[in-house]
């Protein structure tokens, strides 16, 4: 299998759950580097952990985007 993404660092927010998490996790398979971020650090690291088991590549970072200086943060840490 090709990775269409590989090289390619893609950021999601929102990504503790639901479609930002299932969003990260297809990401990661197709290759990408995956920066997850969201409030829920507890839901952020389980993501990670499922990222990585799956041989992807992925920072977690707990980010409030509501906040321009977190979501300025999140850019810089990227």
């Amino acid at each position: 299998m090709v990775a269409k993404l590989a090289g390619k660092v893609a950021v999601v927010t929102g990504a503790s759950s639901g479609i930002g998490a299932a969003a990260a996790e297809a990401l990661a398979a197709e290759g990408a580097s995956v920066v997850i971020a969201a409030r829920r650090e507890d839901r952020l690291a389980d993501l990670a952990q499922r990222i990585e088991g799956n041989g992807g590549r992925v920072l977690a970072a707990a980010c409030d985007v509501a906040d321009e200086g977190q979501a300025h943060g999140l850019i810089r840490k990227t």
